[in-house]
């Protein structure tokens, strides 16, 4: 029986370093702003802005906790994370998505009732402010731009979300500024919230389905088996587990029955076909035990 070890880790330092500046740089921009756009909501009475201000709060703090996670994820693994911290990446994303959903639900209490009784706004400063909007998220998701963890993929939904949200605050302004409706306000800001709401579902699953080990969405399982088992050294395969340490970082363990005839002195050859077809697939780290024919399994799944 033989026992094998992919050890790339995939991910350079390099690379995390970048990430982690990115963010630092997509908090700052975010912070300063907020700051600008809590006075400029409360001086123009728009809810649509205001809104927009408690959105960005929840992502600058956010994108706190995500510079925060990123630079624990580059360390290296240790006894007590034999893994590696890659996984802190992914809790930044969770703790992302949390926020963003409790301040979405704010949000929503707060411009439902302005619907039934809106309130005259300042056209033109909220068309001023959705104008610095759109250049100061834009240059934060441009920062963000190629950016692999899941953590800075989530960050980088957030910040184009609030450019498409500031691209309909300015929409909205124009038509304030030509027409007597201030019940576009509170629509804009539940348009908004709505459609952030649906994606911040939509990445809490997707992290929630990695903490919980689920395959990765790229990834079938029976192709991986079947692929396997076409290998003219594998007989067949079975206790076979994938999953994905922080959405990018993929690992799979698994049992093949050697075919009769086989050559013990060949197993280091089988173990990596195994790993050059694996990495086809986009998995990084596999752990193969090879068992004889007949050989009765001693884990209970096999």
């Amino acid at each position: 029986m033989a026992h094998s070890h992919n050890n790339d880790h995939g991910h350079s330092h390099g690379h995390h370093h970048h990430t982690s500046d990115n963010i630092k740089v997509a908090f700052f921009l975010n912070l300063g702003f907020t700051l600008i756009e809590l006075i400029g909501g409360i001086w123009i009475n728009s809810v649509a802005i205001l809104s927009d201000a408690l959105h960005d709060l929840g992502d600058s703090l956010s994108l706190g906790l995500a510079w925060y996670f990123e630079k624990v994820a580059k360390r290296q693994r240790d006894a007590k994370f034999t893994f590696g911290y890659k996984r802190f990446s992914l809790l930044g994303a969770v703790v992302n998505s949390v926020i963003l959903l409790v301040g979405s639900i704010i949000i929503l209490s707060e411009a439902i009732p302005r619907i039934w009784n809106p309130e005259p706004v300042n056209a033109a400063g909220m068309i001023g402010f959705a104008i610095l909007g759109v250049l100061v998220n834009g240059a934060a998701v441009l920062r963000l731009k190629g950016g692999e963890s899941l953590n800075e993929k989530v960050v980088r939904l957030h910040l184009l979300e609030d450019v498409l949200g500031w691209l309909a605050v300015l929409v909205g302004g124009i038509i304030l500024f030509f027409f007597d409706w201030p019940v576009i306000d509170p629509l804009l800001s539940l348009g908004i919230t709505v459609f952030v709401l649906y994606n911040v579902v939509r990445n809490l699953r997707q992290s929630l389905k990695i903490l919980l080990q689920g395959t990765p969405a790229h990834i079938n399982t029976n192709d991986v088996k079947a692929s396997l088992e076409a290998l003219p050294q594998v007989a067949s395969v079975h206790d076979l587990h994938i999953w994905t340490m922080d959405g990018t970082y993929n690992i799979m363990s698994l049992h093949a029955v050697l075919p009769d005839g086989f050559v013990t002195s060949q197993s280091s050859e089988v173990k990596q076909t195994i790993r050059e077809l694996m990495a086809e697939f986009g998995i990084s780290h596999v752990t193969i035990e090879l068992e004889a024919p007949g050989e009765v399994c001693t884990f209970k799944n096999c």
